[in-house]
């Protein structure tokens, strides 16, 4: 009988979308869910990028550049310049999802059995990518204690080894929302380029900062030409995760040469989406402006009621649109399945993300969970209040 590769066997699955075949259990029972297990935000996508698409004059849906389409790339250095980045559109390449981006980096800077520093929790499909691509993960583990704060330097120095190649991070960060400093980003700079590794940042989340907190991008680090790799994506600031667009973006040009490589192989990124997403840029500043007021509501919503359960520990998030929540359970997975399989609060329920799979070290995060607030605010207060229920009359 043929075999399954071992690397095949090794793939996590997604901690977010594992628990879906429960969810639709429960739905057929009748049960109504509030779900904050995923990033799919509610906010509607610009109407900008969508008439874009609706009213196309191309009469072949031809194949783009492999690096994606000049004028869009264009486009994208000028988005950057009004953010204080500054790069050309040939340091940028055009990826199917920020997804891509990342296995672009991986393929062009890693080996087998090479080895990525990053602060834990962190995005669990970077996981998955090390799997695919044959590198270990290295994990920092930050603290809720420390609202997931970078961890000391000295234990990021502390675990590079000669098959060290990177530190990965996701600023603001999904799972904690927590927004990196510009002091701690030069804390990675400088180890970064004291041991001649890489410095990748994931920066899906740049536009959505709190609190009049600035973000500070990697690419904006003076010295860190040759080091810096941004991640990037049109998936949450546009709300068009279905566009699958997003960017490698390095001053490197070994890297971004040997990165148009691996782009060539797959062929190019979507023709339609790159319409979308290039039309998109066009959207304006109160745009962003409406939807970082709501998610502050929403934010300031969820922690204030989450503070209010016995038991409850909260993070308070900066970016993004995620908070990480310690639960006085023992096993956050088992909870999340009980609570769509077994418990209805007036016939709803809520669906979770156990914050396990967020992290690679073993047996940390157990009692975690990942909240998205990407519902309203009234929607957050009922699902707080089914979670609270919940763990009234949950016994693990």
């Amino acid at each position: 009988m043929p075999t399954i590769s071992n690397k095949g066997i090794n793939m996590p699955e997604s901690p977010i979308r594992k628990l879906v075949p429960y969810a639709e259990a429960a739905q057929k029972k009748g049960k109504n869910i509030y779900y904050l297990n995923i990033g799919q935000p509610d906010i509607k996508t610009p109407e900008i990028a969508l008439n874009a698409v609706r009213t196309h004059s191309l009469d072949i849906l031809a194949y783009s550049r492999s690096e994606g389409s000049e004028a869009y790339r264009i486009k994208i250095a000028e988005y950057y310049k009004r953010n204080d980045i500054h790069v050309t559109h040939n340091d940028i390449i055009v990826t199917t999802g920020g997804s891509e981006a990342l296995l672009f980096a991986f393929g062009s800077i890693m080996d087998e059995d090479d080895e990525i520093i990053i602060p834990e929790p962190f995005y669990a499909n970077y996981n998955g990518f090390s799997t695919a691509s044959g590198i270990k993960v290295v994990p920092v583990i930050s603290k809720i204690e420390d609202n997931f704060a970078l961890p000391p330097i000295e234990e990021f120095e502390k675990l590079i080894t000669p098959k060290t190649k990177a530190i990965l991070i996701c600023n603001p960060g999904n799972p904690t929302g927590y927004l990196y400093s510009k002091e701690e980003i030069k804390q990675l700079a400088d180890i970064v380029k004291k041991h001649d590794l890489f410095l990748i940042a994931d920066e899906v989340y740049r536009e959505f900062v709190y609190d009049g907190i600035e973000h500070y991008s990697i690419l904006q680090e003076p010295g860190l030409e040759e080091h810096a790799i941004v991640i990037d994506s049109v998936s949450k600031r546009y709300s068009m995760c279905g566009a699958r667009i997003g960017y490698l973006v390095s001053k490197n040009k070994e890297l971004m040469k040997t990165a148009l490589k691996f782009a060539q192989a797959r062929l190019s990124p979507p023709t339609l989406a790159q319409i979308a997403s290039e039309a998109a840029l066009e959207t304006p500043q109160s745009y962003f402006d409406d939807v970082i007021e709501e998610y502050v509501k929403r934010r300031n919503t969820l922690i204030n009621e989450l503070e209010k359960i016995e038991g409850v520990k909260v993070a308070k998030p900066n970016g993004a649109f995620y908070c990480i929540a310690e639960l006085p359970v023992k096993n956050s997975d088992n909870f999340a399945k009980w609570l769509l399989e077994s418990f209805d609060y007036n016939n709803n329920t809520v669906m979770v993300a156990p914050a396990a799979g967020f992290y690679s070290t073993p047996g940390v995060g157990l009692n975690q969970i990942r909240i998205a607030y990407v519902l309203n605010e009234e929607s957050l207060k009922m699902a707080v209040k089914i979670l609270e229920g919940a763990l009234k009359v949950y016994k693990d």
